[in-house]
């Protein structure tokens, strides 16, 4: 049987359906859905997305059949409409408009007013009669197709646009006449064969597979590559193309066309969102060219009559069909509509993208509705998305200098210094900068500097323009349609409205809550993770098993990871304790003594420093485990490297500046990270490791003993590599250990475990476990001890290698699950046959990474540790690995 590559629908009767996403795309599986459910819906059909995947693998050819089998079904339509491609009398326009798996809004490209030439358009002028109509569709296609599909530089029409409406001494497209539009389809087409060498075509089926072709060819563009790199969208998904049938909002005052939610993606509140505008058509509302007005009373401010006053009529078609949506697809719908001469037609709807505050918010108000299920309600919410909501947010103390206010598109705050492309903010971000992009109303081809800045703020655009869209989907801060700015790129610098003048380089904070742009580097406070959040958190805790813990090294990251929910503290590093101002000192003056005996005088000025560390950690854990890595680094990262350090110490120590010298050149080494660090300091300075294991233990003492705490510490020996090694320093801690708790009296239970960091270790986890109670596998070292790359100097490759897909994603953001977690599995299986209660966790950051959580998850670890921040994306993960395997 033939494959089949071309889905019809319309009339009521759709051949594809809802669920048929991977085969025709998100657009076309909903237009499927839109026309069964009997909402009006334009007819069309869809190509799928395996003609996209076969026009890659075939050099850009199209399967042998397609071509009868979309004149097949353009001649359904026809039938349907009355009317026929090219038909001078009867003239059928079509749009033609690309349609992934996921969603990917702008990215790729869209050609609308198919079939138009100086014949149809006669046609168009007596079935509408009205001129003017029919040559602003028509001037619009040629603008559309020429930089769409042959490829030429839109600015170039544009640049002819805004002269003839300058000449006319108008402001907005819709004040030129129908002379003035017929004129400049003639410029137009004169424009597009000077600067290509050739005719632009007239004839519609060329112009059909022109767009056809385009549509497939934009799969590949650099915005949509960049878009989907971001997004984690495989590029063999392909995208289908829909073929639909016009409709217009651009024929007069009862037509419009409009971007609508269901529910505010800014907010989540239950109320309809959306602007639209009169007499224009769809690319007019996101482009931001003219300012849109609101749907409804409720979401505008007052000042442009909003669709439910000035249409009422298509407005109640409009809550209609946007409240049977929702209900049908359970999820907040963003909609894509025109209304022509009165009658509403839907052309597109997709589970709307929307900030991390937005989705806690639907998701918990869907349960409360009865529209879905906890569970779903889990699943609804990324766990990525929580990274948004963690941000901070501006200080409402603090001063504050507001020089212009535009629209609330995306909350959140960032500050920034200013830049006018796309390209600078990835260039200044590569550098480690932080930027706001302002330009006056961004486009697809920005998206790799929307992605790279803290903010974006726009001149132009409503709440439903691109900025607007993409920065909510990113959880970026935006602040759009900002008229208060007026942005020059050939100055860099905008001017406000109070006057200020910023400059590129100038630093600006955004508010993306309240649409307020500031001078300068405002404060901010955490946020505050309450109600709809701690409700959606709360179910989530009922369903994981995986448990969640910190990466802590002071009190007050303790607090902060209480407060986000962590169970314990999984990597507690005590070399940050070290560099303290109070005590670096006394650390380097341990590192250089020449002796036990100097080295033992140093460190018991360590001891109560450390103590008190332990102590201020264990109080805000309040009997929750903590586990605590022993010294790691390499002893030479504490000394002293410029002169006056140098003679500071010397002094302290009694010895000359020049010895001293020496022996801090003695200790470099070439590869520290393969050096002398680790347990192999332990071993060569013993008195180091008991040192801090007294610490520890005289702290957990004193809480039992004075508070009544339960306090069981872990005390973890780091880049373990061979048994022995741990052997050796198991029985020193044990030793130490049991002299502290017998000079207490005080009963105190504690493990001693590893850290398995190194591939040799997961590969012996079975006799590493004789000595160790615990695992907890180190993943950022064990990455660059499996891939032979450092982390400090990898950055300079890895985004190649990601971009050119050699690795998938940097492995040191997503746990490399095929080698890295492979041995990380290995090291589980064989500590468990050892030690069948082990207990095992990971505490690189990789703890806090949604898939790598699930994979820990799939291969049945205790819990993962993360940086407090990252620790509800952790618990979201590891609720999602168990809904995910049901």
């Amino acid at each position: 049987m033939a494959v089949k590559y071309v889905y019809f629908f319309g009339d009521g009767n759709a051949e594809g359906k809802g669920d048929m996403k991977n085969l025709l795309g998100g657009k076309g599986a909903n237009l499927a859905e839109m026309t069964a459910i009997g909402l009006p819906v334009p007819p069309g059909f869809t190509i799928t997305t395996e003609v996209c995947t076969e026009f890659y693998k075939n050099d850009r050819q199209y399967p042998a059949s397609l071509k009868e089998e979309v004149a097949e079904h353009l001649r359904r339509i026809e039938t349907l409409m009355g009317k026929r491609l090219g038909d001078a009398k009867k003239p059928l326009l079509v749009s033609v408009r690309s349609g992934a798996r996921a969603s990917m809004p702008g990215m790729m490209d869209t050609v609308l007013n198919l079939g138009l030439n100086d014949q149809t358009v006669q046609g168009v002028i007596e079935l509408s009669g009205d001129e003017r109509f029919a040559y602003d569709s028509y001037r619009r296609f040629i603008q559309m197709y020429s930089n769409v599909v042959l490829g030429m530089d839109g600015d170039i029409l544009e640049h002819i646009l805004e002269q003839a409406k300058e000449k006319r001494g108008v402001h907005q497209d819709t004040d030129l006449t129908a002379a003035d539009l017929k004129e400049m389809v003639g410029l137009f087409k004169n424009k597009v064969k000077e600067t290509l060498g050739r005719e632009f075509p007239g004839d519609p089926q060329e112009q059909l597979w022109g767009a056809i072709g385009a549509v497939f060819g934009s799969w590949m563009n650099p915005r949509a590559n960049t878009y989907r790199k971001l997004n984690n969208i495989p590029s063999e998904w392909g995208t289908a193309v829909n073929i639909q049938s016009m409709v217009f909002g651009n024929m007069g005052d009862d037509c419009a066309t409009g971007v609508a939610f269901t529910r505010n993606p800014s907010t989540g509140e239950h109320l309809f969102f959306g602007e639209f505008l009169v007499n224009a058509q769809g690319e007019d509302v996101v482009a931001g060219t003219r300012t849109p007005q609101p749907i409804n009373k409720a979401g505008g401010d007052g000042s442009l009559p909003s669709m439910e006053e000035v249409m009422p009529e298509c407005y109640g078609q409009l809550m209609k069909a946007q409240q049977i949506l929702e209900k049908h697809y359970r999820d907040m719908q963003d909609i894509e509509f025109t209304i022509e001469k009165g009658k509403l037609f839907m052309l597109q709807t997709r589970n709307g993208k929307r900030t991390a505050n937005a989705a806690v918010k639907i998701a918990v108000d869907m349960v409360k509705e009865g529209l879905i299920s906890e569970r779903d309600a889990i699943l609804r919410v990324a766990p990525e998305q929580l990274d948004q909501l963690l941000h901070p947010s501006l200080d409402p103390s603090a001063p504050k200098t507001v020089i212009a206010k535009g629209l609330p598109a995306s909350p959140g705050a960032a500050s920034g210094e200013v830049v006018f492309s796309a390209d600078e903010a990835e260039a200044a971000a590569r550098l480690g900068l932080k930027v706001i992009l302002v330009r006056v109303e961004t486009s697809p081809e920005d998206i790799h500097g929307m992605h790279a800045a803290q903010g974006i703020l726009t001149a132009r655009g409503g709440m439903t323009s691109h900025a607007a869209v993409v920065a909510r989907g990113m959880g970026k801060c935006c602040v759009a349609g900002c008229g208060d700015i007026k942005v020059d790129y050939r100055t860099q610098q905008f001017v406000a409205r109070d006057g200020s003048v910023i400059a590129k380089g100038d630093v600006i904070t955004l508010d993306g809550s309240t649409g307020e742009v500031m001078k300068g580097q405002i404060p901010t406070v955490q946020a505050q993770l309450t109600g709809e959040f701690g409700e959606l958190m709360s179910w989530v805790d009922k369903v994981r098993r995986l448990r969640v813990r910190a990466n802590a090294d002071t009190p007050h990251d303790a607090a902060v990871a209480r407060k986000f929910g962590a169970e314990g503290i999984g990597l507690c590093r005590t070399e940050h304790m070290f560099f303290e101002a109070d005590r670096i000192m006394a650390v380097r003056e341990m590192i250089l003594s020449e002796d036990m005996e100097g080295r033992k005088r140093a460190l018991s000025k360590i001891l109560p420093m450390q103590k008190g560390d332990f102590l201020g950690l264990f109080r805000e854990m309040k009997g929750l485990p903590v586990t605590i890595r022993l010294l790691d680094p390499p002893l030479h990262e504490f000394l002293p490297q410029n002169d006056k350090d140098i003679d500071e110490l010397a002094s302290v120590m009694k010895v000359t500046a020049q010895d001293l010298r020496h022996k801090v050149e003695s200790l470099h080494e070439f590869n520290p990270m393969l050096g002398h660090r680790g347990c192999r300091l332990g071993i060569t300075f013993p008195e180091i490791y008991d040192m801090q294991v007294q610490a520890i233990m005289e702290a957990a003492c004193q809480l039992i003993k004075d508070d009544g705490f339960e306090i069981v510490p872990e005390i973890m020996i780091p880049l373990v590599s061979e048994v022995r090694e741990l052997a050796i320093l198991r029985a020193n801690a044990v030793r130490v250990a049991d002299e502290v708790i017998a000079r207490s009296g005080v009963k105190v239970s504690y493990l001693i475990g590893t850290m398995i960091e190194l591939p040799r270790a997961a590969l012996t986890a079975d006799a590493i476990a004789v000595e160790a109670e615990f695992f907890s596998f180190g993943t950022n070292d064990l990455t660059q001890t499996t891939y032979g790359l450092s982390r400090d100097d990898a950055g300079k490759f890895l985004p190649l290698y990601v971009e050119r897909e050699i690795f998938p994603t940097d492995p040191f953001v997503a746990l490399d699950q095929s080698g890295v977690g492979q041995l990380v599995e290995i090291g589980c299986v064989k500590g468990r046959q050892t030690r069948p209660n082990i207990k095992l966790g990971i505490c690189g950051e990789h703890g806090g990474e949604p898939s790598s959580v699930i994979f820990c998850h799939k291969i049945g670890l205790d819990y993962v540790s993360c940086s407090p921040f990252r620790v509800p994306i952790a618990r979201l993960a590891a609720a999602h690995a168990v809904l995910l395997e049901k």
